[in-house]
């Protein structure tokens, strides 16, 4: 019996390997392996002409604020000034765009709705027109707010021609960024711009790490603290695995139907909302919608400003999209809820009518439900009560780990916060989703082809 165990296992093995070896999933994996490798690469080439001595004294002494924030996200491009400085963020910021303006627009609408692939095609090329333009515009504020640093520039390099070729190199690495998200999404294994943010932000991790140590060894009193943190932080990670793969079952009943002697339909199924359907991209989209203000308000105060009132609005304005204050917090966490049911609200699967047209279509209804009409206006309560609960259950998991920071007094591993934890499980999941997604694909071509319908 024990031999017959051990063929089986043995043929399982080798059946999965045979199954990973034909799937195309090695070169998926090396391809997307290797987008990574370059996009890291880049990062730390920086642009020519500044005083590196200098700006590390300027990204040491938090003088520019949102810098840290903004570099958890670029894997330290930012901190570098490097021509991936800018990363994924004007791409993710203009898809943000486009598709709030496909909810106003009646042409962006249809495109994106009535014409198929063709369409999107079209919004996909506007998407990236937008992330052309938006990288220009921040890069050239950051530049000409870091040009203003003492020192910063080299001696005998021309200010003007600097901030001309930095504005460049670091626009034009934005797009390279883009289409090295486009290429991974096509080609590789997952979404090209999560993935990316994600290697940006575990990239960081060993110099949390060092960090952390350093303070432990100088402090043992942080010792007691720090392992509550990472219990808290263990903590999370399990929820936000529990609640990434949490969904609400909606029962359905489909119609019996005779056709000879046979008897078909009549079989209890479900239909599965999320609870969280929006998966990573509303804490993202909250991110980049913050930050674009922000650049803005940086390139504004750069600028001297002789009259008090506009220097206290300023100062005001700043208050709220700094993380250094509470208010910032209060503003992530409503932009949670409302972006949670943004995206809910144009996923195509999750539209309350077309599921009801589809469920009379095919002769199928939910218990004690009339088809048409009501089953939309039921599926729409159902809808809206699980995406209220995932909503408020992602706004309160992206403050924890924060909150947790301060109640210990641990501020070495902010940078691991609920936005980091957030992307990181989220990303982590769909790639594993789609590595079993691919193989089992290829597994079932290879037996359809093995054994072809008669």
């Amino acid at each position: 019996m024990q031999q017959i165990n051990q063929a089986n296992q043995q043929a399982i093995v080798a059946n999965l390997i045979s199954g990973f070896k034909t799937s195309g999933l090695p070169r998926r994996l090396l391809y997307t392996l290797g987008i990574i490798a370059l996009f890291r690469f880049g990062a730390h080439l920086p642009i020519f002409g500044i005083n590196h001595e200098v700006l590390n004294a300027i990204m040491s002494g938090g003088s520019l604020g949102m810098v840290d924030f903004l570099d958890m996200f670029t894997g330290g491009a930012l901190k570098k000034i490097s021509i991936f400085a800018l990363g994924i963020g004007p791409y993710i910021t203009s898809s943000i765009i486009m598709q709030l303006l496909a909810v106003i627009i009646p042409y962006l609408e249809r495109l994106q709705k009535e014409e198929g692939e063709a369409g999107r095609r079209k919004i996909q090329q506007i998407t990236r027109y937008g992330t052309l333009l938006l990288a220009f515009f921040q890069s050239f504020a950051f530049i000409t707010v870091l040009s203003r640093q003492p020192g910063l520039i080299e001696h005998g390099i021309n200010p003007t021609l600097f901030i001309v070729g930095s504005v460049i190199a670091m626009t034009a690495g934005s797009v390279f960024v883009m289409w090295l998200a486009e290429l991974l999404t096509e080609k590789g294994i997952g979404n090209g711009g999560s993935l990316i943010i994600f290697v940006g932000i575990i990239s960081g991790i060993p110099a949390y790490a060092k960090q952390t140590a350093t303070m432990v060894l100088q402090n043992p009193a942080t010792q007691l603290p720090l392992v509550m943190l990472l219990l808290i932080f263990a903590a999370t990670i399990v929820f936000i695995v529990i609640f990434q793969a949490a969904v609400r079952k909606v029962p359905i009943v489909s119609a019996r139907k005779q056709v000879g002697n046979k008897v078909y339909g009549g079989q209890n199924t479900n239909i599965p909302f999320k609870l969280n359907p929006g998966g990573v991209m509303p804490i993202i989209f909250a991110v980049a919608i913050l930050l674009f203000p922000q650049t803005i308000l940086s390139f504004v105060q750069s600028v001297h400003v002789d009259n008090m009132t506009i220097k206290v609005i300023l100062n005001k304005v700043n208050i709220l999209l700094s993380p250094a204050y509470p208010y910032y917090y209060f503003i992530f966490f409503g932009l949670i809820v409302l972006l949670t049911f943004f995206y809910a609200s144009i996923i195509p699967s999750l539209q309350p009518k077309e599921i009801a047209n589809n469920l009379k279509k095919y002769g199928s209804a939910i218990p004690g439900v009339k088809p048409g009409i009501p089953t939309a206006e039921k599926l729409d309560e159902i809808l809206t009560k699980t995406t209220f609960i995932g909503a408020m259950s992602l706004g309160i998991i992206a403050l924890v780990p924060t909150l947790a920071s301060k109640f210990t007094g641990i501020t070495t591993l902010q940078g691991l916060g609920a936005t980091s934890l957030l992307i990181m499980v989220g990303v982590a999941l769909d790639f594993i989703n789609q590595f079993r997604t691919h193989l089992l694909a290829k597994n079932y071509e290879s037996f359809l082809q093995q054994n072809p319908p008669k």
